[in-house]
């Protein structure tokens, strides 16, 4: 590729005006178009830079084919869109740090970039600086020894102008998100290769804040810790100067980096001070070029050779995820979101588009008596997504890809599984459209007075009328099962249930609990909640759980035609490389699956796999799905590449004699 890319901008702001001067010097792009909120501003930026195409909406933009690249320069809370937009457009894109608002917004955007086939980096320009691979150079070399303490501070006063980005809720304001965001990337570099990789991630974050009168943080600190017993100190602001340094101190001296993050922005030379057994060394760096075309060119000779990702120490995706947790975590350790993301707000599509289905989705579905719309085979759990806007992101892309069931619990999150499901679902206006998997009545309250009451507060919870499959999250023994079938029946006949189950039963309390239904004229358990996958349950990871993975339970179903809601489908890991014989860090993983014939049968699934070119842990969700009976497979994916690839699970056919063979019976 010989010829220059063509870059658009999109937005009018500051750091675009600085980008655009920066292409002018480019290598390997020029600037061709901008796009603003009003034809105004874009002629205005077009005249001052000499671009030939001045459109008044971003959309217009995306729509011109000549436009290879994009760079996204509007205020935060923009970015997930435009960068979406962006990707489906098949424009490549440098988009501007934050990448988003959240750790979830990030993962909606990269994922976006992955599925439609297009370059992103996030734009810390720093990073593609000479002065950092020198840093690097230097960190490898062990020149200070063992690192032990990192000081990072990036901060400002601005003026204090509410209605302006900086102090502005709605717009993303504070100094976490504007500059903390430099601070806690190259903590976490520095941190990683004094481990020996590109970069690791915090194992604990503590952070404090003044949150002020326009609730952003003004001012915060942080203290970081990372394996190998290294510390960092992260302060930011945007309503205090300090002193934009970058100290690192090791077993044997010290280094300084008194120009980390603005660095020769119009090129020349900056230094590093290397401080050992009291002396000093001043290590020059130099750059003829700016700093933004330096960046402008890390993404233009990446897309040039056909990637998708800049080389690091440029910003990678799992780089960028990883700061956007970081950021998470700072600003959750005392409390600060913003309005957007509270647990009652409401969130848009991460395109600011309606919901819908999309064609030629792969989900399969099957009827189960008393429903009035067909269950996904698939059920995404909302135990792990607590907190909105991680559910938003997560639980729209599974209504796309044809998901239409939810599992939820009276007891996960203390409520807050359901708080959250029931405020998205509030949300998209689709309650008629999904089927709620609800449990109650969880051991030691599980008895027909308290199922009562948990009902009712998960319908509250839920903001629904009714819960679609009600479920008995344990049995009780020491109770008859036909006071459990009398009150479940009172909550069907009253609309407050649709059809009803046990989740952990044994097959024979289900058999009685249904002979007393039919003998009394009232409705059974139409469905069981059991575990099972192709890995046997060693041990149930929580007190009370019951599998029915054994071949006998396997023929009741068979004879009964039970639909089974499987959980722990995939064997919580098992089938995804974590498990090896000889690896026992996951000490929950060997207790519950560890075992002679679960290896046997992952060789198994690691052999099918191979041939049939797909994952292991697509072949253990085949297994769930290939029954001779209705299952119905819980999947607890916590990001957006897990959901994908489980859902790489409904394009294979397994044969019964594969089947047969998986599980060791043949």
């Amino acid at each position: 590729m010989n010829k220059k890319l063509k870059w658009g901008i999109i937005g009018t702001g500051a750091i675009a005006r600085t980008f655009a001067k920066a292409l002018s010097s480019s290598e390997t792009g020029e600037l061709i178009a901008v796009g603003s909120r009003s034809q105004d501003s874009a002629n205005k930026f077009g005249s001052e830079f000499k671009v030939a195409k001045c459109y008044g909406s971003y959309e217009s933009l995306l729509k011109d084919k000549e436009v290879d690249v994009v760079y996204i320069s509007t205020p935060h809370p923009f970015h997930a869109e435009w960068a979406v937009k962006s990707a489906r457009a098949g424009k490549h894109i440098l988009c501007e740090k934050p990448i988003g608002i959240n750790y979830p917004e990030a993962m909606a955007i990269i994922e976006s970039a992955y599925k439609n086939n297009v370059f992103l980096m996030e734009a810390f320009m720093y990073r593609c600086h000479p002065q950092i691979e020198k840093l690097i150079e230097l960190l490898k070399e062990k020149v200070i020894g063992e690192v032990r303490v990192i000081q990072a501070t990036f901060s400002f006063h601005s003026a204090y102008n509410v209605e302006r980005r900086l102090l502005n809720n709605s717009l993303g304001g504070g100094g976490i998100l504007d500059v903390g965001c430099y601070c806690s990337s190259i903590a976490r570099l520095i941190a990683g290769v004094s481990n020996g990789k590109n970069f690791v991630e915090p194992i604990e974050v503590k952070g404090v804040g003044k949150i002020g009168e326009t609730k952003v943080d003004e001012y915060a600190v942080a203290v970081l810790k990372f394996p190998g017993e290294i510390l960092a100190q992260l302060s930011t602001g945007v309503q205090v100067n300090q002193e934009n340094v970058v100290r690192i101190f090791g077993s044997e001296g010290s280094i300084l980096i008194p120009d980390p993050w603005i660095p020769t922005r119009e090129g020349g030379t900056t230094k590093i001070i290397v401080t050992k057994k009291g002396k000093t060394q001043e290590i020059i760096i130099e750059s003829k070029k700016p700093l933004y075309s330096i960046e402008a060119d890390t993404v233009g000779k990446s897309i040039m050779e056909g990637k998708k990702e800049a080389p690091w120490p440029a910003m990678t995706w799992d780089d960028t995820l990883g700061n956007m947790r970081t950021l998470d975590m700072w600003r959750s350790s005392f409390g600060f979101l913003y309005d957007s993301e509270k647990p009652d707000a409401y969130i848009p599509t991460i395109d600011r588009e309606e919901l819908k289905v999309e064609k030629g989705h792969k989900m399969k579905y099957s009827k189960i008596s008393g429903l009035d719309k067909p269950v996904s085979r698939l059920v995404i759990g909302a135990d792990v997504h607590l907190f909105l806007p991680q559910a938003t992101v997560m639980f729209d892309e599974f209504i796309r890809l044809g998901g239409n069931c939810f599992d939820t619990a009276y007891i996960y999150g203390s409520g807050k599984s359901e708080k959250t499901l029931g405020q998205w679902i509030k949300n998209r206006n689709i309650r008629k459209d999904v089927i709620i998997l609800g449990k109650g009545a969880h051991t030691p309250y599980c008895n027909p007075e308290d199922l009562t009451k948990q009902l009712y507060e998960s319908l509250d919870r839920l903001q629904t009328d009714y819960i679609d499959i009600y479920m008995l999250h344990r049995d009780n023994p020491e109770i008859p099962v036909g006071e459990f079938i009398d009150v479940l029946n009172e909550h069907k006949k009253a609309g407050r249930i649709k059809i009803f189950g046990g989740s952990n039963w044994k097959l024979e309390r289900i058999e009685a609990a249904n002979q007393y239904a039919k003998s009394k004229g009232l409705s059974g358990f139409s469905a069981v909640s059991n575990n099972f996958s192709l890995a046997r349950m060693i041990e149930p990871p929580w007190a009370g759980c019951i599998s029915s993975s054994d071949r006998a339970s396997r023929d009741w179903f068979v004879k009964t035609q039970m639909p089974l809601f499987s959980w722990s489908s995939q064997a919580r890991g098992f089938f995804t490389g974590r498990a090896r014989p000889d690896d026992f860090s996951d000490k929950e993983l060997v207790r519950c699956w560890y075992s002679d014939d679960n290896f046997k049968r992952l060789e198994r699934a690691n052999e099918l796999a191979k041939k049939k070119g797909v994952l292991p842990i697509n072949i253990a969700l085949a297994y769930v799905l290939y029954q001779k009976f209705p299952t119905f497979a819980l999947i607890g994916p916590r990001t957006l590449s897990e959901l994908r690839t489980s859902f790489l699970a409904l394009d294979i056919e397994l044969t019964d004699e594969e089947v047969l063979w998986l599980n060791l019976e043949k």
